[in-house]
């Protein structure tokens, strides 16, 4: 609901379709938020340094395909990947995978990058890393360098998402 102004280094720029459809989206599910806008990073550190929250705190919004047509969305911890065998075991599933970036652009109107579930042009089923609930997430905001930070509980409450250990450690790099 409430944004905040654009942090005084982020050049002005005029809000993006897709930031538009996010932030309308966030208003229409009546939970606070807040905008960040901030130029390119190039790391996880930098980016939490950037959104005020800690690199955990950055969720992901993922775009994973179950099946022809069928895909959900999986929000993951920044510090953390996708634990396969958990999230086939959770969906029943023995096959999955990640789309291409213009198929995922296809599936959600937002570009790799910008995704959220919040105002994607389908309404895909969201599946919630356990470690999201109980505390801030800083989530995409449907254009580069934009970002919303929600409180983690009203986030899966909002998407009605499935709340259950699906990720790992992110590996080192």
């Amino acid at each position: 609901m409430a944004q905040d102004p654009q942090p005084e280094t982020a050049p002005a720029e005029p809000r993006t379709p897709g930031e538009e459809r996010a932030t309308a989206a966030l208003d229409a599910a009546g939970i606070d938020y807040r905008v960040v806008r901030h130029g390119p990073v190039r790391s996880l550190t930098e980016a939490a340094e950037v959104r005020g929250i800690d690199p955990a705190g950055i969720v992901k919004t993922l775009v994973v395909r179950r099946a022809e047509d069928d895909y959900l969305f999986v929000l993951v911890p920044g510090d953390r990947a996708i634990s396969w065998p958990k999230l086939r075991a959770l969906l029943g599933v023995t096959r999955m995978s990640m789309p291409d970036a213009a198929t995922a652009l296809a599936v959600t109107g937002y570009e790799r990058g910008t995704i959220t579930p919040f105002g994607s042009t389908h309404a895909w089923p969201v599946v919630a890393d356990e470690r999201v609930p109980g505390r801030p997430a800083s989530i995409g905001g449907g254009a580069h360098g934009v970002s919303a930070t929600v409180d983690g509980d009203d986030l899966v409450l909002a998407l009605g998402a499935t709340v259950a250990d699906v990720t790992e450690p992110e590996p080192p790099r």
